[in-house]
């Protein structure tokens, strides 16, 4: 604007006035009250900034209170002779910690390449990276994710602040301000091999895998200290995203990032141009491939029923001798890297597995049982379970029909099945979740012991294929009334060591009531009463007659009393039913193994190798110690042991039982291939329901049984008796075991008796009676022995 001499002067004028004065100050003081607002607030907005960021800071956590060792380990289980039987792991476990000096330095290169170039020259935080990064993404528009993690931070990250999965940009901005101070605290307190020992063995490397050594077992299946420059670039390349960049499911993908890491690798100088050439030029993809189908076409992960009470084992005796509540028993088992060393023989237990499970031993009857369960998500929203119980009561209750649920052809099972669902579902309904299993029948188990230590070197919990893990195991959870093979700890065994008796005491095998009853005692065959009868012939020839009286003499709460010192848990001494009722095994028909619930075949057996272990019960162990992840010991398996009965007792029994395999009730169960001794019994009960054997030889105790899992009798026959008999056959060779007969203790005398008295045999009158009567060398106890001539057979010269 152009102004003329008069129009300054007048300007000149207004200022100097005192009005223009006034306006002057006043727009003066405005623009410094705006200047010093600004700046009040801008410091305002400072100190606000600073303290926030100082809170943050002080609520991050020290490091005093944080782990950043990894925690989750998976638990290995070996078996006797060393070799990995089965790996246990829960969430966030599946990780084999190793140290630095066990992984290369092309491993470690490899990561550093491609998470964290200047690893070695930042103090925790890498400022060019954070410039970077925010560079990338305010050109790229996503934000902080390139490079503004060092592995300082990433470690940080999943040891303390939970992987970093914030769902808010506040938590995020509060967990990174956190993580840099922290990382820069770290590495003033942890040397640069220890932050890359812990991130190495840390980090999510996919198909659910923890850790550098565990990602090279799935990958490559051997060890982190075997990897090449191209096999470590493929693991270095999964870590920024373990499902996008898995070598398995996506190849193309993993296969450009390794060329990355490579690149990365030559020009930061940690490889050279050659090795560099050769390393793209490796077919690692192939091998991958290979070890994938290997893995996938190995046997199910499923755990054996010997694994699975290995487990319980664990489990029970954390919680009695560590104090561990079930939840921390549980999670030592499955997340703090255990070793548990089992007492499981591999070449034996697959030897009792393939007869077990070979159809050809068993009736031709053979059928399957329905297992069925059925979850349905109902109209309201709720979800119903049905099982295979359902579908015989719907049956039962609307076609007027029961049905046993076992069936000889699957479709027919599928009949039901469908007409059911028919029934119960509607158009609103969804199945949630569908399980249809046809479990064989008979069913079987089988328990293989050492009697010497007590450990079980097999078992074979049922017949057929195994589904699920810890599923019912028919060998020590499955409660099975035991039959005749009760009748030698429940009656004849109290009978030798403690009541005075011999083998060669007599009863009378006659008709015989249970006393103060009109119950009469039935012998199991229908050959007819025998009369006068030694305990021998009795044992031999599975008497029930015989057993019962003799067991009245004993006493039930004798032979109570014996059973439990046996380690016999399932046994009742007094329990009161619903209805009123009392039931209890101190009663006379437990001499037979009437029972009220029932014994295990694992308890069974175990009672049996005290026989055969001269006397000495030692209590079954699946397991002999325990190391934790740090190499200690945390707990060694001794098993208890005490002495249940006299070694003359013991052999006594045994060499009865050498009878019921020679000439009694047990012929089917005889060696044919091998000469050593062997011992047993065997068990029936009313119908054929059960079917037992358990017998020994001077090596090994082994138990068989089989039934129907819904106590429905069984075909006629010895199937049992010769599956043990092969089982025991085929181990004794695999082990090259020597013939061998039972040691006999030094008390153990012999004499010839009349087998109708029990006493010194006359004999000519004995020999030549009449009434069956014959004269058998006996063997006792030293001081049992009969001094008596027979007062049933007098000979003339005696008489006159």
């Amino acid at each position: 604007m152009n102004y003329g001499e008069q129009q300054i002067k007048n300007k000149i004028k207004n200022l100097a006035s005192p009005k223009g004065k006034v306006i002057n100050r006043i727009r003066l003081y405005s623009i410094i009250s705006l200047v010093v607002i600004l700046l009040a607030s801008l410091l305002v907005l400072g100190f606000s900034v600073a303290g926030l960021l100082r809170g943050l800071v002080d609520s991050a956590p020290s490091l005093d209170d944080v782990e950043l060792m990894p925690s989750g380990y998976a638990t290995t289980i070996y078996d006797a002779d060393g070799n990995v039987t089965q790996t246990l792991m829960g969430s966030d476990a599946n990780r084999i910690y190793v140290d630095i000096g066990q992984i290369p330095e092309d491993v470690q290169h490899a990561f550093i390449a491609i998470e964290d170039a200047r690893f070695y020259e930042h103090k925790g935080i890498d400022l060019k990276g954070i410039i970077r990064a925010v560079y990338t993404g305010v050109i790229n528009h996503n934000g902080l994710e390139q490079g503004a993690s060092t592995i300082t931070q990433q470690l940080l990250k999943n040891q303390v602040f939970g992987g970093g999965n914030e769902t808010s940009f506040f938590a995020r901005f509060t967990r990174k301000i956190q993580e840099q101070c922290l990382a820069v605290d770290l590495e003033n307190n942890m040397d640069k091999d220890q932050i890359l020992e812990y991130y190495l063995n840390t980090i999510n490397l996919g198909q659910n895998t923890l850790g550098v050594e565990a990602a090279s077992k799935r990958y490559f299946d051997k060890s982190v200290s075997e990897l090449n420059i191209s096999e470590a670039a493929v693991i270095a390349g999964i870590t920024q995203n373990p499902s996008e960049y898995n070598p398995i499911t996506h190849q193309e993908n993993n296969a450009a990032k390794r060329k990355l890491v490579l690149k990365a690798m030559l020009e930061q100088e940690f490889i050279s141009e050659d090795e560099y050439e050769d390393a793209l030029g490796e077919d690692v993809y192939s091998y991958i491939r290979q070890v994938n189908e290997k893995k996938s076409s190995a046997k199910s992960t499923v755990n054996s029923y010997y694994v699975d009470a290995v487990i319980d084992s664990v489990i029970k005796d954390l919680k009695q001798e560590l104090g561990y509540t079930e939840t921390q028993a549980y999670n030592a088992l499955y997340r703090r890297g255990l070793k548990i060393y089992s007492c499981q023989k591999k070449d034996l237990q697959d030897i009792c597995d393939n007869v077990i499970n070979n159809d050809k031993y068993y009736p031709k009857e053979t059928i399957k049982y329905l297992s069925y369960a059925l979850s349905v998500k109902s109209t309201g929203g709720e979800i119903l379970q049905y099982t295979e119980n359902d579908i015989k009561s719907f049956y039962s209750s609307t076609k007027g029909r029961d049905i046993n649920l076992y069936f000889k052809k699957k479709k027919n099972a599928n009949k039901y099945i469908n007409a059911f669902k028919k029934k119960i579902l509607n158009d609103d309904s969804q199945i949630v979740d569908e399980r249809i299993n046809f479990i064989k029948q008979p069913q079987a188990s089988f328990v293989l012991l050492d009697q010497h230590n007590g450990q079980v070197q097999a078992i074979v919990g049922g017949r057929g294929g195994k589904t699920a893990d810890r599923t019912f195991n028919r060998a020590t959870s499955s409660k099975r009334q035991p039959g005749s093979t009760f009748k030698i700890l429940s009656t004849y065994l109290p009978a030798l060591d403690t009541c005075g008796m011999t083998l060669a005491n007599v009863e009378e095998d006659a008709p015989y009531k249970y006393p103060g009853t009109n119950i009469m005692v039935r012998n199991w065959d229908s050959t007819g009463y025998k009369g006068l009868i030694t305990l021998r012939d009795a044992i031999a020839s599975s008497n029930n007659i015989v057993t019962v009286k003799t067991f009245e003499k004993v006493s039930p709460q004798t032979g109570f009393d014996y059973l439990l010192n046996l380690g016999f848990s399932t046994l009742v001494d007094k329990k009161h039913s619903e209805d009123g009722k009392i039931y209890t095994d101190i009663q006379l028909p437990t001499a037979l193994g009437g029972l009220t619930d029932g014994v295990t075949n694992l308890e069974l057996t175990a009672a049996y190798a005290s026989i055969a272990n001269g006397g000495t019960y030692i209590e079954p162990v699946f397991y002999t110690k325990i190391v934790d992840h740090e190499g200690n010991l945390l707990l060694e398996n001794k098993p208890d042991t005490k002495r249940v009965m006299k070694e003359s007792s013991a052999w006594l029994l045994t060499n009865a039982m050498k009878d019921v395999i020679s000439y009694g009730t047990g012929t089917a169960a005889k060696f044919e291939d091998i000469k050593t001794e062997q011992a047993g019994k065997t068990g029936t009960t009313s119908d054929n329901t059960d079917y037992w054997f358990e017998g020994y030889t001077p090596y090994y105790t082994a138990g068989i049984w089989t039934g129907y899992d819904m106590n429905t009798p069984q075909p006629q026959g010895n199937f049992h008796k010769k599956m043990w008999k092969e089982i025991m056959e085929k181990i004794h060779k695999k082990m090259r075991l020597e013939e061998k007969s039972f040691p006999k203790p030094d008390d153990i005398v012999s004499c010839n008796i009349c087998t109708k008295s029990g006493l010194l045999a006359n004999s000519d009158a004995c020999t030549f009676a009449g009434d069956g009567a014959q004269i058998r060398t006996e063997y006792f106890a030293n001081g049992t022995q009969p001094h008596k001539k027979c007062n049933l057979h007098i000979s003339p010269a005696y008489a006159g």
